[in-house]
């Protein structure tokens, strides 16, 4: 067995013997660089000393509560997907998402974001990435993506692995700016209208309309990611772009992730019904559908109507630990920073009227303890700013830590 498994070696007439692959590469290094290497790793002088342990305060813009999430009622739905799906098991899904799921996630979406659609026109997916690469098979005649600038880098990168040319186009406090698309060659355009990603600006309805027509004219299509549609503190919902189409232009994208928890790795794209037919026609192994266990039990999970309790739930939650955040920035930073994008979704974008880089406002933070965010991945082609800009996320923080962690961004930026 251990020859077979490779860990000896058999030599006629001499014995076995220990195969050490990486004899050599050890015996080229002394004794005490082993121990050097090792203490560096855990040594690192690039790290401050602050967030080498788990007791910073994290602003993690895509951080949620963990003690939100309903675990037994999850683990209940789980429990019935098994027992009232027991024939079943022993077979392979739909490819494109089981039909229970599709048919509920349709009336969700109809109700909640104003999205028409079929089931079949749905396909549950096992995350963005997943999506996007369905999606440059579907329009693999069409190449060139114009893409928010700053935008998510996640699905960007996709675009690009999958031979894409990705024009930028700048955002303002509108979303994407329409001129700078119209002026473009781009047949496809990825848009966040509903919560900008990252700046968290929103598209006004006008410039819906017109984004619709653009796409209408060059018979394009815009890929709407409404990653968190759900979590809107001021004003009314404005309708999703999907729901304002009228000749199949729009790819609807949403998740679970958001309001759930991303460890589900579940998702769904609402296709128009002429990509619908192409999709019919494209080889099965393209397609691979999430858990059928876990797609039953979400499936129950709305049906029980737990999926509506739970969003009513996480948005009170996430809606007062949004205005305390606001609330201790305006007392404790003052005119020293301006807020953008605070209207909606998980985050807010922070100014800093400072001369410094974003590099030593977030690591002068990290070594008081707090960590925030730059988001320098999500641009393509840095442009000067005035002042820096900073990303704090607050679904993931208690009431406590935020107070903590805003007054020593007080002390460390504004009073030393």
């Amino acid at each position: 067995m251990l020859t077979a498994e490779g860990y000896v070696v058999s030599k006629p007439r001499s014995g076995l013997f220990v195969v050490t692959p990486y004899k050599h590469v050890i015996a080229s290094i002394p004794d005490t660089e082993v121990y050097d290497l090792s203490r560096k790793i855990t040594s690192n002088p690039h790290i401050p000393t602050s967030v080498k342990h788990a007791d910073f305060i994290d602003f993690d813009p895509t951080a949620l509560d963990h003690d939100a999430f309903p675990i037994r009622t999850w683990n209940k739905m789980l429990k019935e997907a098994l027992e009232s799906h027991s024939s079943m098991i022993g077979n392979y899904g739909n490819p494109q998402g089981e039909q229970g799921l599709r048919a509920v996630l349709a009336d969700y979406l109809r109700n909640s974001r104003g999205v028409y659609c079929s089931p079949e026109q749905i396909v549950i997916g096992v995350g963005m990435a997943y999506s996007i690469g369905i999606l440059t098979k579907l329009l693999k005649d069409t190449r060139s993506v114009a893409f928010e600038e700053p935008g998510y880098n996640l699905v960007r990168d996709q675009f690009l692995l999958n031979g894409c040319e990705v024009l930028p186009i700048s955002v303002n406090d509108k979303g994407v700016s329409l001129a700078a698309l119209e002026e473009s060659k781009a047949q496809i355009v990825y848009v966040t209208p509903s919560h900008q990603f990252p700046t968290g600006s929103i598209m006004p309805y006008p410039e819906r309309e017109r984004l619709l027509e653009w796409a209408n004219a060059r018979n394009a299509y815009i890929i709407e990611d409404d990653y968190d549609g759900e979590f809107r503190y001021l004003g009314k919902p404005i309708p999703s772009l999907q729901s304002l189409d009228t000749h199949g232009r729009v790819i609807y994208i949403g998740t679970f992730s958001k309001v759930l928890t991303p460890a589900l790795r579940m998702n769904y794209m609402v296709l128009p019904p002429k990509l619908i037919e192409q999709l019919s026609n494209m080889p099965h192994e393209v397609l691979y559908a999430p858990s059928r266990v876990e797609q039953w039990a979400m499936q129950s999970f709305i049906e029980q109507d737990n999926w509506y309790r739970h969003i009513r739930k996480v948005r009170n939650l996430y809606r007062k630990r949004h205005h305390h955040l606001i609330g201790l920035i305006q007392n404790h930073l003052g005119q020293h920073v301006e807020i953008t994008g605070q209207n909606a979704g998980l985050h807010i974008q922070m100014a800093v009227k400072k001369c410094k880089t974003t590099k030593e406002l977030i690591d002068s933070a990290a070594e008081a303890g707090v960590k925030v965010y730059d988001f320098q991945k999500m641009w393509m082609n840095q442009h000067p700013v005035h002042y820096p800009k900073l990303y704090l996320g607050f679904a993931g923080l208690s009431l406590a830590d935020m107070e903590t962690g805003i007054r020593l961004l007080q002390k460390v930026w504004f009073m030393e």
